[in-house]
């Protein structure tokens, strides 16, 4: 009896003893990993809600707790992370994790602070990924960056107004695949805006609004087989002539808006009706346009993939921001990959970027859990959006730009000059007329040229 006793008591102690041992190895708590993002608010965030659903889940069995500190935005988030890597004065300790582009981490002081993902996810694992996205976060041959959410450009269009153009002029959406047959469209578009108020001259309105042209030329010129770049500036070789011609002649005839600010406003108002833009801005394009004189009429907005020159590749841009890991200790880091595992888990993935207007970062989460997730998608906008996601996915390919200094200067000059000549070619054609609008594209041509070399 009281062998059994001393067996049972030593049984005990020895268990007590174990579970102290494995809370000390532990940390005697959960490790906790703090988090930088930008999907949505501080309150009202699809990626906290998620995260919210690891931590009560895989996170409570592993013993990592996943803590948001600042939800903010891109750019504040690369001002943050540049004054924590540079220890300047008042400014915050890094998180373990945060929301980059690359050019953060192009940035930074010394990028060895951040892990290689290389170092903790399998060929395997790393093989489901879309190849470019994984390539864009690749600096100095170190995969930096990790993907979870990305989006490209798409084109919207508001079918209400645009069926109305279609059956009075017999232009179709079809005709907008290519980049040449938007811009006739744009044409064609102004012209019966124009003959809507024939006692007023010169009213007509612009169909087409581009939020990227430094996008348009780049990726034009790459599929067409030309680099768009030379050096440190812009190459301006045949296949930027090709991209330039039909988009000065749409611009000049008064079918391209050409004024600053987003497409989303100028679709909102009913100036434009077709827009190409970052996908993600599907957030900001309303249901309802609001006219000047404060009347209002709700709107089908509809998704079409990026158009492609006629004799080029289908090729467009990729974009969004993606995960960097500090280093720290391995603990930490194995929990903040432990996190980042699960959230590019197909299920999980499909569930966050569906939420957020975003596409998927692995092939199987775009060809097998997206389809399914179409079909519980309650916004008729969504489902198209998602559809145009599928199709771009199937038949482009995603263009990664170059990691160069000057590539915001160059997108920043492009982006105000282009903008200018176009307008200023508008204006000589409504003074010279239509036998001078070849001279016009021309002469612009020279002079953003002129421009863009100084």
């Amino acid at each position: 009896m009281k062998n059994g006793i001393f067996i049972l008591l030593l049984i005990t102690l020895l268990l007590v003893f174990t579970s102290c041992s494995d809370t000390a190895k532990s940390g005697e708590g959960p490790t906790t990993i703090t988090v930088w993002h930008v999907y949505g608010g501080q309150t009202d965030s699809p990626l906290n809600n998620l995260i919210n659903q690891f931590n009560q889940s895989v996170g409570k069995e592993k013993g990592i707790n996943v803590q948001v500190t600042s939800v903010s935005n891109t750019n504040t988030i690369h001002e943050l992370v540049l004054a924590a890597a540079n220890e300047e004065p008042g400014a915050p300790k890094l998180p373990d994790l945060f929301i980059s582009y690359p050019k953060t981490v192009l940035a930074l002081p010394d990028d060895s602070i951040l892990v290689d993902y290389r170092d903790y996810f399998s060929e395997e694992e790393l093989a489901d990924f879309i190849p470019v996205f994984l390539e864009e976060g690749t600096v100095d041959d170190r995969l930096v960056i990790l993907p979870v959410a990305k989006s490209t450009e798409i084109m919207f269009i508001n079918q209400t107004i645009f069926d109305r153009f279609s059956r009075a002029t017999g232009v179709t959406m079809e005709n907008m695949n290519t980049w040449e047959g938007l811009f006739k469209a744009a044409e064609i578009y102004a012209e019966w805006t124009d003959s809507l108020t024939p006692n007023i001259p010169d009213d007509g309105k612009s169909m087409f609004v581009h939020d990227y042209y430094f996008n348009y030329f780049q990726i034009g010129s790459a599929s067409l087989g030309e680099d768009f770049f030379q050096g440190d500036g812009i190459a301006f070789g045949p296949a930027f002539q090709t991209a330039w011609k039909p988009l000065a002649r749409a611009a000049i005839k008064g079918g391209v808006r050409l004024k600053g600010g987003y497409a989303t406003e100028a679709i909102r108002t009913g100036d434009s009706i077709v827009s190409v833009a970052s996908s993600a801005s599907i957030l900001y394009y309303s249901d309802v346009v609001t006219y000047p004189d404060n009347t209002s009429e709700k709107i089908n907005i509809v998704s079409r993939p990026c158009p492609v020159f006629e004799n080029g590749k289908k090729m467009v841009m990729q974009r969004g921001a993606g995960f960097c890991t500090v280093r720290s200790t391995p603990e930490r880091e194995e929990a903040a990959v432990t996190f980042l595992k699960w959230l590019t888990e197909p299920e999980h993935n499909v569930e966050f970027v569906t939420r957020t207007g975003y596409m998927p970062v692995t092939r199987t989460a775009f060809e097998k859990q997206l389809p399914k997730a179409i079909d519980g998608l309650k916004s008729k906008k969504y489902v198209s959006l998602y559809q145009a996601y599928l199709e771009t996915q199937k038949n482009y390919d995603f263009y990664v730009p170059p990691q160069m200094e000057t590539y915001l200067s160059l997108e920043t000059k492009l982006e105000e000059h282009v903008r200018a000549q176009l307008a200023l070619g508008r204006q000589d054609y409504l003074e010279a007329g239509e036998t001078h609008l070849d001279q016009i594209s021309r002469e612009r041509l020279a002079t953003f040229q002129k421009i863009m070399k100084q």
